[in-house]
């Protein structure tokens, strides 16, 4: 067995790097469709680790989380990447990440900040909302870029400043040296994620429920269509109460006020007709 896979697996719920270029590369997943353990925040566009360097520590210092592995790939930036013990909701985590965001990276420009997921999530959860964006779907770590010989690598915080100019590596990464480095990283447990939100100002929610094997039909056709955006309030059965908060928080990201709008247009009762006589 490749030394990498237990990391990978400890990390992030899935257990193969990446030998075929991106392009047709499928991500893997071992969670159902709207549930994550794995979070990515990148930085696009001319990415300078000194941009990104706040919100690694700032996590650590501020929110006591464990530091995130830090990743050079390309086109797709560089990133940072979350792990978590136990799964949590598509709709959770990209509040949470989009709250890391306003909190650490004031000053860079919210459309070079890309939050996105590895494992667990084939688009199901998102599409469900009217959410679906393929671009949310991050390719694995290490992986061959493109027929030029460019890889994405793990790397080290004390050497990530060198990739600013070139964030990728010409030649595939060691993966005894990409398992040393993810040796290093510790998983954050749910009780630490949940104390995150709260200084975050983030709402609670409840572990979520894994889905019935047993009945996966009957399960499925249950689900109301904007059941992907009312993850924290799912608990308490008042999803439109959710999207309306979400809609008129000045401090959630527009993309996600707008798909909350949305699926409230969706499903607002249509007025009755009028009766005769009235």
């Amino acid at each position: 067995m490749s030394p990498l896979q237990p990391e990978l697996q400890r990390l992030y719920g899935w257990a193969s790097p990446a030998p075929v270029p991106a392009a047709v590369l499928g991500t893997p997943s071992t969670a159902p469709a709207d549930l994550v353990r794995c979070m990515v925040v990148a930085l696009t566009r001319s990415p300078r680790w000194q941009d990104l360097e706040p919100l690694w520590r700032g996590v650590q210092s501020e929110l006591g989380l464990p530091a995130p592995a830090i990743a050079v790939a390309g086109g797709a930036g560089l990133q940072l990447w979350f792990s978590l013990a136990e799964p949590v909701a598509v709709q959770q985590a990209l509040v949470f990440m989009d709250a890391l965001r306003t909190r650490f990276l004031p000053d860079v420009r919210a459309d070079r900040v890309h939050c996105g997921f590895c494992g667990g999530l084939r688009g199901e959860g998102l599409a469900e909302a009217g959410m679906h964006d393929p671009a949310a779907e991050v390719v694995p770590v290490p992986a061959l870029l493109d027929e030029s010989g460019r890889w994405s690598s793990f790397v080290a915080a004390d050497l990530v400043a060198v990739f600013d100019d070139t964030p990728w590596l010409d030649v595939k990464p060691s993966e005894e040296g990409q398992a040393t480095l993810l040796r290093g990283l510790a998983t954050t447990q749910r009780s630490a994620f949940e104390q995150a939100c709260q200084v975050l100002g983030l709402p609670a929610a409840p572990a979520p429920a894994m889905p019935d094997t047993r009945a996966p039909q009957a399960t499925a056709m249950s689900t109301p269509p904007a059941a992907g955006l009312s993850l924290v309030f799912i608990a308490q059965n008042d999803p439109r109460r959710f999207l309306l908060q979400v809609m008129n928080d000045n401090n959630v990201a527009l993309a996600l006020r707008i798909e909350a709008a949305k699926a409230l247009l969706l499903h607002t009762p249509e007025p009755a007709s009028p009766r005769h006589g009235d």
